[in-house]
Formats: structure tokens, C-alpha cells, sequence
């Protein structure tokens, strides 16, 4: 598992294919509280089941990734991972002590972090070229913003619903709570401007759910009923 992202793309390199007609690929960005992963997993298994069924019989499975694209950029750089999330910032930490040093406001990207970030951006690029998957975060949205085949989703709730969901399953108190979202957002949103060379806004996106009010299968459904009208995947009722 560690090196299945690898492994695909040295295999995904030889399509010619995939050269001409990048994608199809979904990301996902989403606003700290909310929970991606769900919607990631649930499409995955979705969309390998259209690309099976389609008219073509194509067996090709729809995988998502998140931190795999910092494991990848590490192999190629010869670094730990540990050092790659360094300079991303976007990972939950166990502590709010570790969020407060992570996200300290006196951090600067040196040359070795810009290093960093062009790996990841290329990682993130191929990824995309390759299609058939879903990136959840990482400022795939900002990166591969002109890849043709791609759906660009944002998860966003109040903050005050997700400032209550992180009490609840991070067992901390509202002030840490509401300390740990906002930073996570800033950071985030530092990071997508870093690396795009401006803020991403509403109309960035393709579809925006609200995370608060949307269960996971209606924003499944919503998505796949969208990539269906795009062309993305096959219409079952158009066979």
C-alpha cells in the first residue's frame, strides 16, 4: 500500500491516452471540520463501478489520495515525510501545543521548502494527467485548476457547527476547539496562496456543499449525477 501510488503512476506513464486527454480527476477541498475522507471513499468505489459497467467494459478503478502525495514526494526527494508536512502544514497534529508551534506565524518557506512544494505541485500534476482519481486537499484545486476533465468540490459548514463537531471528536474544550479550526483554516488557506499566487474564492469551485445541512450520500449523488452530465463517467440510461 505504502508504494501503490508509484507503482500506478510508473504503470500510468505509458498511455498515450492519458497525455492527450488528462483526467478525469475530483478534488475535494474542505474547511477543517468538515470530512472529506467519507466522501473520497464512497466515490471511489462508486465510480470503479461505472468505469466496470461502462460500454467499453473498462475495468479501471477510481482510487483516492491525500497523504500518499506527500509519501510520493518524499520518495523522490530522499526525505522523510515528516519533513514534507513540515512545509504543508495541513495535517491534524495529536496536541494543541503541536498545532500552535506548527502554525507559527514567524514560518517562512526557504529554498529547500520551495523544493518541497514544486515536488508535491509535479506529484499532484501527474496525478491528475493520469485521471481516474480523487485528491483530497494538498491545494490540488489551486494546482491542477486547468487540467479539462476535473470537478473542483468545496466542503464548508459554519464554524460554529464545525468549531462543535471537533469538541466531539477530539474531546476538547469549545476555546481549543475554535483555536484549532481557525488555525487549520488559516494555514490552509496560507498554504493554496502560496502555492497559486492568489486566494481561491467560491467561484473557484464547481460545487460547494454545506457540510452541515448535506449527508454524505446526497453529496455523493450530487457529485456523480454532475460527472455524469459533464461526460465524465457514462450515463448508464444513455447505453
Amino acid at each position: 500500500m505504502k508504494n501503490f501510488l508509484s507503482n500506478f503512476l510508473l504503470e500510468s506513464s505509458a498511455q498515450e491516452k492519458k497525455a492527450k486527454y488528462p483526467g478525469p480527476v475530483i478534488m475535494i477541498s474542505r474547511e477543517c471540520g468538515c470530512s472529506a475522507k467519507r466522501i473520497a471513499i464512497k466515490l471511489s468505489k462508486i465510480l470503479t463501478g461505472y468505469s466496470f459497467h461502462s460500454e467499453t467494459k473498462t475495468d479501471v478503478q477510481w482510487k483516492w489520495v491525500s497523504k500518499e502525495i506527500i509519501e510520493e514526494a518524499a520518495q523522490e526527494l530522499e526525505m522523510e515525510p515528516g519533513k514534507i508536512k513540515d512545509v504543508f502544514l495541513s495535517e491534524a497534529k495529536t496536541s494543541l501545543h503541536e498545532v500552535s508551534t506548527a502554525f507559527s506565524t514567524e514560518k517562512v518557506y526557504d529554498a529547500d521548502d520551495q523544493q518541497v512544494i514544486d515536488t508535491v505541485r509535479n506529484v499532484i500534476l501527474r496525478i491528475a494527467e493520469v485521471g481516474n482519481f480523487i485528491i483530497v486537499g494538498r491545494a490540488a484545486g489551486a494546482i491542477a485548476h486547468d487540467v479539462s476533465q476535473k470537478l473542483s468540490i468545496k466542503l464548508q459548514a459554519p464554524l460554529d457547527w464545525r468549531i462543535n463537531r471537533i469538541m466531539k471528536v477530539s474531546n476538547m474544550s469549545r476555546s481549543d476547539a475554535q483555536h484549532y479550526v481557525l488555525e487549520i483554516d488559516r494555514q490552509r488557506e496560507l498554504f493554496v496562496e502560496h502555492v497559486s499566487g492568489t486566494k481561491m474564492n467560491n467561484h473557484d469551485f464547481d460545487l460547494i456543499f454545506n457540510y452541515s445541512t448535506m449527508q454524505d450520500d446526497y453529496i455523493v449523488d450530487a457529485i456523480v449525477n454532475v460527472m455524469k452530465n459533464k461526460r465524465m463517467i457514462v450515463n448508464h440510461e444513455d447505453e
